[in-house]
């Protein structure tokens, strides 16, 4: 045999036959699973066509059911509708996109991940999740739908991707179901729709599964080390989060990875090798170019990229606080508990209880905890029946690499701070495989009239107990759709009680056997009735989530960028909260160019570029949602003041006096923030450091020129001269240099002050 015929051989394997109590697994599918095909007439080598053959993409490879590729493009079609549905009138988020703009015109800011076309300042976060969309940004020009493009594209490889791997795992059936239960997760269905980072993240850990199952089915080392990559690459996404998946890879291959513990330990040592070396690749490249020459890092007060990547957006996420990094809102011992409410309040949202319970409250609950019982149910079916199977059964190994893959990540989060609905897709994939599985093999027992043919209609009073539960928090949201479940589930497990009543007393001559574990031979209805029963079941579990699912179709349930959710939950940033924009939703809009931005912000970019004259920055601006539109419209160098929490030592003030005495800077946009001691900056985080001797020097040595800048565009004042903003009112009075919503000239609400330095 080929080395291609075993891969296809492994790569095609269906649900290994049990024979008493132990999986024997073999080279061919079932003959029930596969339908005549001609090409194999001959060889069956698909090399063999002729092109015409081979542009029949939706006819199954050889192998597979004749139905299996057009029900996979069907899910992958409706994937790309729910994830590109509203790609021409999408948000941005008030951060990472102005890295994103930040990065598509300048190769140095999108080297070191820079928020300004300088790369004076980083983002606080590594480059990598937002290197698809600056390379978009570059190729299309910078438009919203040219962010959202990459993420639709992961989005569908994932789903495809998850169906090869429900596939080679336990049948086609596994891998459709994995992909439309993923694919109708709620978060899943809104995450992949906007420019966020964690569907990037959900992509690598996907690829990083893939190739892993690859290593156990064919015993071999260079698809453990692909794994590797795929973790370090994740890594470069969303940092330690990807490596939360670790644990479970590694105990898994320890468990059930064929040779010598000796043997799999090596094996696992080079896969952690790699992953090591990708990880860090960024964090080095930090390290090896001398500070002047680098932007300065955002998440610390120490320009350690260490610091940034495992103590500000790691450990510091359970309260333990490494020296050298900034404040966070997402740090138990820095604002803790306040954080929702302080997030709330900052941006007009709703707050998120962070206690132990958050998973499966309504919120977070909603949007990936419907199938918590499905897929938990799921885990003890496969156990139950693959326990007598040898260590190295692949069938076995995947319950338990999904299964340790779930508890792991819902311990971590139940244990944290979770900022954003986003991080929850993490938990998307194993949900949807051990979901997925356990309804195979549930209908499987119903059918052979197995030991667990009664887990089916378990699982549905579970799974529809479970969704009234949650259902009852959103109760003016489809109110008429819990009837309908519970209707289904009703019927759905009296036909199969009824059913499996009736063949409990039947004789071998009613043609359905005795109960000795073999599929019996059915007659007349019964076969009907069967699946009319499974049918209801199925439909009362998925029946929810798919609608949640589908309200992204609606713009007022699609979420945003700022936090992927789907259906009635309230949005942490409601549109226009930053009043920014004049057109489009969210907290930028549609803003790309000068035209998308809202009077008065567009009066001052455009006073502030007439007046640049060859200076190295346009202006400087004290705060990271207060830049946003002019870099976003722009693409020109504005300074960043004070990073993401007000709080960084750079610049500092003798840099930045030096920069306006060599001509380098003359403008500062200033927010009440920082012009008020004692007010706090951001999300309730108080500001220190530089950025409050800054703005008190600017305030001291430079001419406040709001009030002329703005006159065109208000009645003009009745005094002669307005007064200093020492009250944090604006020359023209609070907000004057506002724009829609009282947000500021961009900024959050207390109004911008423009002074002009000599």
């Amino acid at each position: 045999m080929t080395s291609a015929e075993e891969e296809n051989v492994i790569d095609e394997r269906s649900d290994p036959p049990v024979q008493d109590g132990r999986s024997t697994h073999t080279a061919v599918a079932r003959p029930s699973d596969r339908a005549p095909d001609p090409r194999d007439e001959s060889t069956g080598d698909p090399t063999s066509r002729g092109f015409a053959e081979k542009l029949r993409f939706w006819r199954s490879p050889a192998g597979q059911p004749a139905w299996a590729r057009p029900a996979l493009l069907g899910i992958a079609a409706l994937a790309a509708v729910l994830f590109s549905w509203n790609i021409t009138d999408e948000q941005l988020s008030p951060y990472y996109s102005t890295a994103v703009r930040s990065m598509s015109v300048s190769w140095k800011a999108f080297l070191f991940g820079a928020v300004d076309p300088e790369s004076t300042l980083t983002i606080d976060k590594l480059a990598g999740a937002f290197v698809p969309q600056a390379l978009s940004a570059r190729l299309f020009g910078y438009h919203p739908w040219a962010l959202v493009l990459p993420q639709v594209l992961e989005g569908l490889v994932t789903v495809l991707v998850l169906y090869r791997i429900g596939r080679r795992w336990l049948g086609p059936q596994t891998g459709l179901a994995a992909a439309g239960l993923f694919t109708l997760t709620p978060v899943v269905a809104s995450l992949f729709g906007h420019p966020m980072e964690d569907g990037l993240l959900v992509l690598c850990l996907v690829l990083a599964a893939d190739s892993f199952q690859k290593a156990l089915l064919r015993d071999t080392l260079r698809p453990l080390l692909w794994c590797g990559v795929w973790i370090g690459l994740g890594f470069q996404v969303k940092m330690m989060q990807a490596w939360t998946v670790l644990p479970a890879l590694g105990l898994t291959y320890l468990i059930v990875a064929a040779g010598p513990v000796r043997r799999r330990i090596g094996r696992l040592a080079a896969a952690g090798a790699a992953t090591l070396t990708v990880s860090l690749s960024w964090l080095l490249l930090f390290v090896l170019v001398p500070a002047q020459h680098r932007p300065f890092i955002d998440g610390t007060t120490s320009d350690n990229p260490f610091v940034m990547a495992f103590g500000y957006n790691g450990v510091n996420r359970l309260g333990i606080t490494l020296p050298g990094s900034a404040p966070s809102v997402f740090n138990p011992s820095d604002n803790g508990a306040d954080f929702s409410r302080n997030a709330a309040e900052a941006l007009g949202g709703t707050a998120v209880d962070q206690t132990w319970t958050k998973l499966v409250a309504s919120g977070f609950g909603s949007q990936i905890g419907w199938l918590y019982p499905l897929a938990l149910t799921g885990l003890v079916i496969g156990l139950l029946r693959y326990r007598r199977a040898e260590r190295t059964d692949p069938a076995r190994a995947g319950f338990v690499l999904w299964g340790l893959w779930l508890l792991t990540f819902l311990s971590v989060f139940s244990a944290i701070v979770v900022p954003h609905t986003a991080y929850l897709s993490s938990l998307a994939p194993p949900v949807a495989l051990l979901s997925a599985g356990g309804l195979v093999l549930a209908v499987r027992a119903v059918r052979e009239r197995s030991a667990l043919r009664w887990a089916l209609p378990l699982v549905v009073v579970l799974e529809v107990a479970w969704t009234l539960r949650l259902s009852s928090w959103h109760s003016s949201f489809l109110p008429w759709l819990s009837w309908g479940v519970l209707g289904a589930a009703v019927l759905s497990t009296l036909i199969l009680a009824v059913l499996e009543l009736r063949a409990g007393t039947a004789s071998p001559e009613d043609g359905q056997g005795p109960r000795t574990g073999q599929p019996p031979v059915r007659r007349g209805l019964l076969p009907t009735a069967t699946s009319l029963g499974m049918a209801l079941g199925i439909g009362a579990i998925i029946a929810t989530p798919a609608a949640w699912s589908l309200s992204v179709l609606d713009p007022e349930h699609r979420g945003s960028a700022f936090d992927a959710s789907a259906g009635p939950i309230p949005r942490m940033v409601e549109p226009g909260s930053f009043g920014a924009t004049e057109k489009g939703p969210g907290p930028f809009g549609n803003v790309h160019d000068l035209e998308g931005l809202a009077e008065p912000t567009r009066t001052i970019a455009q006073y502030l570029l007439e007046r640049r004259e060859g200076r190295r920055y346009v202006a400087a601006i004290d705060s990271w949602y207060a830049i946003g539109p002019y870099i976003a419209a722009t693409g020109k160098p504005f300074l960043p003041l004070g990073g993401f929490s007000g709080n960084l030592p750079s610049p500092t003030l003798p840099e930045t006096r030096r920069m306006v005495q060599d001509g380098e800077l003359k403008h500062f946009l200033l927010t009440a923030f920082s012009l008020q001691p004692g007010t706090t900056f951001g999300y309730g985080v108080p500001a220190k450091g530089e950025l409050p001797t800054i703005a008190t020097w600017v305030r001291t040595n430079c001419k406040d020129v709001t009030a002329q800048v703005l006159s065109a565009l208000a009645p003009p004042p009745t005094d002669q001269k307005a007064a200093p903003p020492a009250d944090g009112k604006a020359a023209g009075g609070e907000g004057a240099a506002g724009g829609a919503g009282g947000g500021g000239a961009g900024g959050g609400g207390g109004g911008l002050f423009l002074f002009e330095c000599s």
